[in-house]
Formats: structure tokens, sequence, C-alpha cells
């Protein structure tokens, strides 16, 4: 048997009182071949009585699957015996078939059937919407057209407005949202009252029930349309218009301007030139409706555009706005407002004022270079003229070696030096970058002297040697930026293209985490190669004359930097002793982590 045709209908299927539900209703037209070709068929090669008895207990089957665009393919199959009686009389016959309950089926779903047979016969249908079906007679006994009611009570003395929802299944929820006109987006509200100020004659609210599903069907109104003594003067007082200039195509003047409000308007726009602060003179010829396409914003507002073509932009024109509705004229509204400009004079005026009052007080209560560490929160150690030094760490995360480090800095500014630990200023680094930050620390090495001393432990050295071979195959790979270790290899490189990386540079690693190199070994990476190696703590002593003759030679010879030039004077950090230990203390602390930490010198 074969399916010569098929028709496919959606429909309700309501039985015995109960609800009504949603049903696919399937009508299918069957073609039957004959006895007489059946016994031509197979006559010849089975026995007589036997293909008697099958053809009048013939059994024949006929299977569709049906689909939606959010769901699978689900298949029936339907299984019939076929008398042989119709098959002497009639090659087609009808047949029906009622799905209940389709899976993945709503309304306003597109349901596409099929045979698998025959693909050749496929139909589709539309499910008419919620509103349509419950349009019809039959609407009180579909649950899903059970929707619930609301009113809205103005309480004018708490300027505001409360919604109250009745008439609906108390074991589901319901949910509320507020739009500008019916075909604005809507917006889902929290709670039952809305202020005065959201409202305007063209609020309309939609009520619905069950989990949220915005297909649910809702109760609309815009209760609101007739209290225009309440809520009109919403709608003037989000009313903006903007203006900016421009070019067109051909090179010709145009004065774009953009009218938004809650609620879309009828307005007329021309364009004037203003004689004063409050009068503008129209230039005729240019008045327009601003009655075109209205769209919403990221704002809900409905917001029109226009343009005003070959206009003269040297007379500084304005636009004018006129309501309906309203009896005031809005405006001038200019692309080049002098009082907006004024403003803007007036803040930057008083921005400056309160800087030099600042500048002022830190230079009578210290150095420029006081002010600059403490607006900047740089927590450096500054004591004594010994020079400075900027004492980097190894790339890797160990607490061991960051205490090591903290207690270098520490021993360093006990000695005398002004001392600046990477570790001590990641709040300059985040808000500067690696590469500022050290060209700002090289500043100071250039007005006091001194080193950048850099730690190397195993792992710093295999990062140096894998910036060598990237630096060495694709200069762009690696970029100054990233951290201040790397940024540091960049530096020494240039420095010593210009024969001075010895004067700026010093290595340093400690006994607890040796590199496995020498002050003489040819195995440091190459960039490395050159600068003075120290091992500590025996090496203490001959490090701290590195620093101070260092720090000599730094002040005899005049270095400049082409980036971020700004002045740094010497000068003492105002406290006691006793502030500046407990500072640096708090900052080792801050790294490790750990409050009972003490610091050590590395001699000891």
């Amino acid at each position: 048997m074969d399916v010569s045709d098929l028709t496919l209908k959606a429909g309700l299927c309501c039985e015995d009182g109960a609800p009504c539900s949603l049903c696919l209703l399937i009508d299918m037209e069957l073609y039957t071949y004959s006895n007489k070709d059946m016994e031509d068929e197979d006559r010849s090669s089975r026995d007589d009585e036997d293909f008697s008895k099958e053809i009048r207990n013939l059994k024949a089957s006929v299977t569709l699957c049906y689909s939606t665009a959010a769901m699978l393919t689900l298949c029936k199959r339907v299984e019939f015996v076929v008398k042989s009686a119709a098959l002497d009389h009639q090659d087609k016959t009808k047949m029906s078939i009622v799905i209940k309950k389709p899976v993945g089926v709503s309304f306003t779903s597109t349901v596409f059937v099929h045979l698998p047979k025959q693909p050749d016969i496929r139909r589709d249908i539309t499910v008419p919407s919620l509103d349509e079906v419950c349009s019809t007679e039959i609407q009180q006994r579909i649950k899903e057209c059970a929707v619930p009611t609301f009113s809205t009570v103005i309480k004018q003395k708490a300027n505001e407005v409360e919604l109250q929802v009745s008439g609906r299944d108390k074991s589901l929820q319901s949910y509320v949202c507020m739009q500008h006109e019916l075909k604005g987006r809507c917006l889902l509200l929290t709670k039952r009252t809305i202020p005065f100020y959201q409202l305007t004659t063209c609020t309309c609210l939609q009520v619905w029930t069950g989990d949220g599903d915005h297909r649910s069907r809702r109760s609309r109104s815009c209760p609101f349309e007739n209290h225009t003594d309440v809520f009109q003067r919403n709608i003037w007082k989000n009313l903006s218009v903007s203006v900016a200039n421009g070019l067109m195509n051909d090179n010709g003047a145009k004065l774009s301007w953009n009218v938004s409000a809650p609620c879309r308007l009828e307005a007329e726009v021309w364009p004037c030139v203003a004689l004063g602060e409050s009068s503008c003179k129209e230039m005729k010829g240019f008045r327009q409706q601003a009655n075109g396409t209205w769209r919403q914003n990221s704002k809900g507002l409905w917001e029109t555009l226009g343009v005003f073509e070959d206009i003269n932009l040297q007379l500084s024109p304005c636009v004018m706005v006129k309501v309906k509705g309203m009896e005031k004229t809005l405006g001038p509204f200019c692309f080049n407002d002098t009082s907006r400009w004024r403003w803007n004079l007036l803040v930057v005026a008083i921005v400056l004022l309160v800087c030099l009052t600042a500048l002022i007080s830190c230079l009578l209560q210290d150095s420029v270079k006081r002010w600059v560490r403490i607006c900047h929160g740089a927590p450096s150690l500054v004591k004594g003229g010994k020079g400075h030094v900027v004492l980097l760490s190894p790339p890797e995360v160990d607490s061991v070696v960051s205490e090591a480090v903290c207690r270098l800095g520490s021993l360093l500014f006990n000695k005398g030096f002004s001392v600046s630990v990477d570790q001590w200023t990641r709040k300059d680094q985040c808000s500067l970058g690696p590469l500022p930050w050290l060209h700002s620390q090289l500043l100071k090495l250039d007005s006091m002297g001194g080193r950048i001393v850099l730690v190397l432990t195993r792992k710093a050295l295999e990062r140096t040697e894998e910036w060598t071979k990237q630096d060495k195959a694709v200069p762009q790979t690696w970029s100054p930026y990233s951290d201040v270790f790397t940024t540091s290899l960049f530096l020494i490189q240039a420095d010593k293209q210009l024969g001075r990386a010895r004067e700026r540079f010093l290595l340093v690693n400690f006994d607890s985490h040796p590199a496995q190199t020498s002050s003489r070994d040819k195995s440091l990476p190459e960039v490395l190669q050159g600068l003075t190696l120290l091992h500590l703590p025996s090496q203490t002593q001959a490090l701290l004359s590195e620093l101070t003759v260092g720090h000599k030679k730094g002040r005899s010879v005049r270095r400049t930097w082409s980036l971020w030039r700004w002045g740094a004077s010497n000068g003492r950090r105002a406290g006691t002793r006793e502030k500046l230990d407990q500072q640096r203390e708090s900052s080792c602390k801050s790294v490790r982590g750990d409050s009972k930490w003490e610091t050590k010198p590395l001699n000891q």
C-alpha cells in the first residue's frame, strides 16, 4: 500500500468535559493494489489455498514522522488489516490519525510531517497563536487561555501606582512588565508599585502567569492614557534634542538633529540663528515634521532623526522644536553650546587650582620627588646619599626567593642606599606598566647614581635563554610590556649596544638557589655575558663595594633618556626610622602573606 495524498491540520481535542488540548489531525489517502494484480504476480509461486487465506487477512502499516524547529523527529506507526472484499471493489481508501498532545508542539509552532518510505510527500503547518485560539467559544475549556487581570490604584500622597493582580490560579506565579506603547520593549518589573516619574500617558502593562514563559498569553492594557494631568508632564521632562554638524557626500554642509522621548510625538523642527540666550531667528525654508520613523534606543526611549541639508554652518545654527500639545517652543539646541563651554572652562579652572594647591603644599613639605612617590603610592625606601638601587626579582613565584629579595632590600636600605624593590611597587607597575615603571627608576639612577640589580635563579636563566632564542628568530615575538624581568632584558640589550650595560646592571644569586654559574662562566645567556655576577651572602661586601663605585660613576656621567622625562631632586624621606622599618616589613609581609616573618640581613 502507498500513500497517495496527505492533509495536515492542527486542532483541539476536547473529551468528556476535560480541558481541551492541542492535537494534530492527519488525513491520508491510501492506494491499495487489487486482488487480481496480486494473483497475477504471486499465484505462480504459492499454493492456491494459502494464497486465498493470506489475501483475506492482509496486514498493512503506515509510518509517518513529525518534528518542529525546537525538537527532534518523532515517528508513529499505524498497523491495520485490509479486508479482501474491499480490494475487489476499490483501489483507494482514506484513513485519519489523531496525535494528542504532540511532544514539542505548542501554539505558533511550525510542524513538519513526512513519510520515511515516500520522501516526496512532505507537509507542514503553523499552529494558530494562543490569542487566536482563545478568541473562540471554547476558551473556557482551554487552560492556557486563563489569564489574570489587573487594576491600578493611584496613590497621590506616596507618588506611586500600585498594581493589583486578580483572577488567576494562586498556585502559579504572576509576572508584570512595563513598556512605552504596546509596540515597545517590555521590561520585567520586580515590584508591584511604580513611581510616578516612570509613568507616562503611553505607559502600558502586561500580566501573565506560569513559569515565566514569554510566549504565554497575557492581558495587556495602557491604563494611564486619560491621566494627562498627572503623567503628561513626564513626557516633557524626558524629552531631549541633540544636534550635530557634518558633511554630505557632495561636500555640502548638513545639520543633523535627534528627538527622543518616552512616547512617539508629533513635532515640528526648524533651524535658527541664535541672537541671544533665549531668542533665535528662524532660517526660512528648512522646517521639517518629526513624524517619520520612530525606533527605540538602548534606554527604551523612542527617537526619530532628521537632517537639514545645504545649510550654512558658519552661522552656528541651532534647532527649535514645537511639540503638539505643548504651549512652549523648545530650544534653541546648538551643536556649539557656549553655555556648556563656559561650564567646561569652570571645571578645568577648578581642577587646575586644586592641582596647583596640592603641588605647593607638597613642595613646602618636601621635594617634587616625594610628591610623585606619595601621589603614585610607590613604597620605595629612601635613605642617605649612597645612590639608588633597583632590585628586580626572578620571574618565578617562590616564597623563599621573595623573602631573600626582601631581606636584601632591607640590608641595602640599612647601609644607606635608596632602594626600590619590584615586589613593593606592584601598584605602580599595574598602573604604569613594566616598561614605563622601569624607565622611571632609570631616571632616579640618572640623578642619584646607582645600579639595577637583577636576581638570577635557574628559572631566570631558562627564561633569559628562551628570550634570547626568540629575540634572534622573531624580534616582535616578545613584548617589553609583558613583565619587569623581560623588560630588563630589553634594556640590557640596548645598553650593551651603547657600551654601558656593565655600569647600569649587576647580577646576583643566592647560595640557597644557585644559578649553576660563576662570575666568569661563559654559559650565561648571551645578553647577560659581560655583566658582574656576585654570590650572596658570601660576596655581600663585594656587592656593597660595587654599588658604591657604581654610585660615584653614575654621578659623574650625564645620562639622557627620551621617554617619560619628569624631574626628581634628591631629598630625604620625612619620618622616623621606625616608620620606614614598619613600611618595609609591611611590604615584605604582603608579598609573602605571613605576618610572623621577621626581616634579617643576609650576613646573619
